[in-house]
């Protein structure tokens, strides 16, 4: 009998410390109660937020960790925790590191409107969320909810000042303080001082839950900070347009401190503004291509209108060369009116219409056909490099029609444009035609020829190399 009555006991014992860990666990792993006030408000505004408190406190009180499932959730909605510092003092940091280039003022302005969008929606989606689920209607309520559900939270103690008035209209004012806001906190824990105000996810979270509560665009700025070394965290919230006015009235801890007004989705706006003024530039920037486009074209008729009054036959070829080298520079301008590219343009498209007008021009009762070839890894070209390719095709086609086959009727003019792989070259140009080819030695240190000074010109201009051959007709290589 004292053999089994000892073996209950001790079975009795194992059971009460298996019971002793459960209930620890189950202690860890649950709020502390915790029966102060979450909120401190005006004696006029109390009443509503003692309901809140109870409503708020009714919500959390359903909390599941399940770490087996990587779960917390409260009220059947699934929540994550975030280290405090690593939404404050260390993501701050962490910016000023990567946009060192920028300076520490740009790189923590970049990290503060980052937070202050990402603060604001989640909470315009957690009072969404909440007053749908407690289902509350009235703004008062929805917005009383806000600060209780703030604490519960971990965000931070919400003292809201007798002088706010909260009001569903441009009037809205809110002026409170944070006393244990959790990104103040997190510099005072590192030990570290800051030069600005760092409570931004409390401003973003706060106004747009007081948004989403009321139906008016706000924003909140945190006018002293203890993270600076202030005595309290204290924030204005109202309206974007009506910020300024409270802020010049506002009494601050220390008047010499600039403060920043977060404006919600502000790098939004400000990439429209900018996409706005691009569009303009881009508008205007065409129309001065068109308009260059239709200047050279005048005089290229302006030429065009002289020439047919001059007999002398050398004379009017020195006008049709004039011609063509406007005409090749026209060519470009309105291919880059057309483009969406403005500071490049599809080469091949350039030289198929250059090459058309050209053979249009000089190809008079002879069958001689021009075979281009285009073969780019890459289809634009800058516009630098295009203008002096097109020149030297110009010269080198207008001169093969007009001496290459003075002593027959069909010939072939090859011009192929590529780019070169493992050179150190990237492009190369090369005209050759299967004419009778050029008389004598051609000298391209001093070139007899205005065609041939223009070349050699452009050539340097492309810090290019040029060699010529003669046999079977004439070839031209660059390489560029």
């Amino acid at each position: 009998m004292a053999d089994n009555l000892n073996k209950k006991i001790k079975l009795l014992e194992a059971e009460i410390r298996e019971l002793r860990k459960e209930n620890l666990k189950l202690k860890q792993s649950s709020t502390v109660p915790d029966s102060k006030p979450k909120v401190s408000a005006p004696e006029n505004f109390k009443p509503v937020f003692e309901q809140a408190e109870s409503i708020v406190g009714e919500y959390f009180k359903n909390l599941k960790f399940s770490p087996s499932e990587g779960t917390i959730e409260i009220n059947d909605q699934r929540y994550v925790l975030v280290r405090a510092s690593a939404l404050s003092y260390e993501f701050l940091n962490s910016f000023v590191q990567l946009y060192s280039n920028r300076g520490e003022d740009e790189a923590i302005g970049i990290a503060k409107n980052i937070l202050f969008d990402l603060a604001h929606l989640i909470g315009m989606e957690d009072a969404k969320n909440f007053h749908k689920k407690m289902k509350l209607k009235d703004p008062i309520s929805k917005l009383s909810a806000g600060p209780v559900h703030f604490a519960y939270s971990g965000w931070a103690f919400v003292d809201i000042l007798p002088e706010s008035k909260p009001s569903p209209d441009e009037n809205y004012f809110l002026k409170y303080n944070h006393p244990f806001s959790f990104e103040a906190d997190s510099w005072i824990r590192a030990g570290k001082k800051s030069k600005t105000s760092v409570c931004i996810m409390n401003s973003g979270y706060s106004s747009g839950w007081c948004q989403e509560s009321f139906g008016v665009p706000l924003t909140a700025v945190e006018i002293s900070c203890r993270a600076k070394g202030d005595k309290h965290c204290t924030f204005i919230m109202a309206p974007p347009h009506k910020i300024d006015e409270y802020l010049k009235k506002a009494k601050r801890e220390k008047k010499s401190d600039a403060i920043s007004i977060p404006a919600f989705l502000e790098r939004k706006n400000i990439e429209e503004k900018l996409k706005s003024s691009l569009n303009e530039k881009e508008f205007l920037i065409k129309e001065i291509h068109h308009r260059v486009k239709n200047n050279l074209q005048i005089v290229s008729s302006l030429l065009n209108l002289q020439a047919e009054k001059i007999n002398d036959s050398e004379a009017k070829e020195k006008y049709t060369e004039s011609i063509g080298r406007i005409k090749s520079m026209a060519i470009i301008h309105e291919l880059l009116y057309r483009s969406k590219n403005l500071s490049q343009i599809n080469i091949k498209e350039y030289l198929q219409e250059l090459v058309s007008f050209i053979a249009s021009t000089y190809r008079v009762n002879k069958d001689i056909k021009v075979n281009l070839k285009v073969l780019v890894s890459e289809p634009f070209i800058e516009i630098d490099k295009a203008i002096p390719c097109g020149i030297i095709i110009n010269e080198l086609l207008s001169n093969s029609f007009k001496h290459a086959f003075k002593n027959t009727t069909k010939g072939r003019v090859d011009i192929l444009f590529a780019t070169r792989k493992n050179a150190k070259t990237h492009y190369l140009l090369k005209v050759s035609d299967n004419g009778s080819g050029i008389k004598g030695k051609i000298n391209l240190k001093n070139p007899s020829t205005l065609g041939l000074q223009l070349i050699t010109a452009l050539t340097e201009q492309l810090d290019g190399k040029l060699r010529t051959e003669v046999k079977s007709g004439t070839a031209f290589t660059f390489e560029f």
